[in-house]
């Protein structure tokens, strides 16, 4: 394939190094592999609500000027750098979040290697990373929904298993249907857990009932939603929560928390904040987990878990690169279920 030496890109511009940004659609050079270096073709890209916050200029990602965005895109390795021993010209890849925290415990600058944010991230039709901050996409998988994977995928499988430790016969429960708790949903069926998910909206509820969730609860109906949650769970409440709501539900999601169980604290689309009882976890044995993504280590785990059990990610919508800033008016209207895609084969 031959390489072109300019493309297509979107980078965030502001006036100084403070304040909201605007997307604007750029020429920029095709910078080729150096050693360890890899130069992906990018088919894909997805947007997570964290991309809303870098936009508005309401994220810490350090003061600068202009950023290309969006941390989440898959696509195909086009040429490689001297030493690269990782992948080969025609590989299908993905980029992690974070590209350098490859495995076990973050090291103390893992936050400044934030694709999106610190650094360029994906929505380009071309990217050059080292290859230590790629892995290989399930086979199965298309290039849009693979590209959905890095940031809410990987969320949500650590929130459940890597921090959570979730077993068979489990009740979890979801809030909302963007990205993360819909990757929890699916993740959590196909380990033989029980999901309650909760939305204001009922026909998202439905749609999660046929994807496997066993219990739904409108929030806007029933505002103190722990009840009907201690009703499906016998009273007992859930072993698993993936709370992304922030300090609008992590009372009410403390409340349905089980003996035991095991909250995973992740977003904050009602705000972030809130306080976290240490009396009552400690009374209860429970456990909160702050989570940030994950690892290289912890992505190829979740690509094993997908392939074993083909599972295939809620894609909403597939929107042309050329109509980018739709994806974004999409995002904010939260008239979506799962994820978001960007093509930039369309």
């Amino acid at each position: 394939m031959a390489v072109p030496t300019t493309q297509k890109q979107y980078r965030l511009v502001r006036t100084g190094t403070q304040g909201p940004f605007k997307l604007d659609l750029v020429n920029a050079p095709v910078r080729q592999p150096g050693p360890n270096e890899v130069l992906v073709k990018v088919h894909a890209a997805s947007l997570n609500r964290r991309d809303i916050f870098v936009l508005r200029g309401a994220y810490p990602i350090g003061p600068r000027e202009s950023l290309v965005p969006l941390s989440d895109g898959a696509g195909e390795v086009v040429a490689i750098g001297p030493s690269v021993t990782r992948f080969r010209v025609g590989d299908r890849v993905a980029a992690i979040f974070f590209q350098r925290w490859l495995s076990g415990r973050p090291s103390p600058d893992f936050l400044s290697s934030a694709l999106g944010g610190q650094l360029d991230g994906m929505l380009s039709q071309y990217v050059t990373l080292n290859e230590a901050g790629l892995v290989a996409l399930p086979p199965h998988l298309s290039y849009e929904e693979g590209a959905t994977l890095p940031c809410a995928g990987v969320t949500a499988w650590n929130g459940l298993f890597t921090r959570g430790n979730l077993q068979r016969g489990d009740t979890v429960l979801l809030e909302g249907t963007g990205g993360v708790s819909s990757f929890g949903l699916l993740f959590a069926v196909a380990a033989g857990a029980k999901v309650i998910i909760t939305s204001s909206h009922d026909e998202k509820l439905e749609r999660a009932r046929a994807l496997g969730a066993f219990g739904t609860i409108n929030y806007k109906k029933t505002p103190d939603w722990e009840a009907p949650v201690r009703e499906l769970t016998g009273g007992l409440g859930v072993n698993e929560i993936l709370e992304v709501g922030g300090k609008d539900t992590l009372p009410h999601a403390l409340k349905s928390l089980a003996v035991g169980g095991h909250i995973a604290l992740i977003g904050g689309l009602g705000g972030f904040g809130g306080d976290i009882p240490v009396m009552g976890l400690l009374g209860t044995g429970s456990t909160a987990s702050g989570i940030y993504v994950g690892s290289r280590a912890n992505f190829e785990a979740m690509n094993a878990f997908i392939e074993q059990h083909r599972v295939k990610p809620v894609v909403d919508r597939v929107i042309p690169f050329a109509e980018a800033k739709s994806a974004y008016e999409l995002m904010e209207s939260d008239a979506f279920f799962g994820k978001i895609v960007i093509s930039m084969d369309r």
